[in-house]
């Protein structure tokens, strides 16, 4: 039986680097979704993650249980977990979708300034799910500094 399990949690600001964190999980989540035909999506914003797992039940929960003591994150908001005949995210192992302008929309469209995870209920978490699965893929990139795009300071 395939499942549907999301969740929202409060990003652990002691860990100082963000995209590292944001690599980490993702490259980690990739690489055991693909060997295990789990799809999902992971959305950060405003010091908050989201994310929706999708596919067997019992591989799905055992993973959301190791999530869930990955220090990373506190305060985890898990929403209803329900079974599905299909998923919603079959094309990624695990995309990543940035802030961006639909999302910010959405929970506008709430009443709500930034993204607030604990507004979601049942009833719009579904819209969630068909505005992020309809974002385009985000790519994580380091900023660089001048010396790694090539100029060179004459100073």
């Amino acid at each position: 039986m395939k499942i549907r399990l999301c969740y929202a949690s409060t990003r652990n600001e002691s860990s100082t680097d963000l995209i590292e964190d944001l690599s980490s999980i993702l490259n980690m989540a990739r690489d055991f979704n693909e060997k295990n035909a789990i799809f999902g999506v992971l959305y950060y914003a405003n010091n908050h993650f989201f994310q929706c797992l999708e596919g067997d039940k019992e591989i799905v929960l055992e993973l959301f249980d190791r999530i869930k003591l990955d220090l990373r994150h506190y305060n985890i908001i898990e929403f209803e977990v329900i079974d599905i005949d299909q998923v919603i995210f079959k094309n990624w192992s695990m995309k990543y979708v940035q802030n961006g302008s639909k999302i910010e929309l959405f929970f506008k469209n709430l009443g709500l300034e930034v993204f607030t995870p604990s507004a979601l209920n049942e009833d719009n978490l579904i819209i969630l799910l068909n505005e992020l699965a309809s974002e385009k893929q985000t790519r994580i990139r380091r900023k660089m500094g001048l010396n790694q795009r090539g100029v060179t300071s004459y100073l």
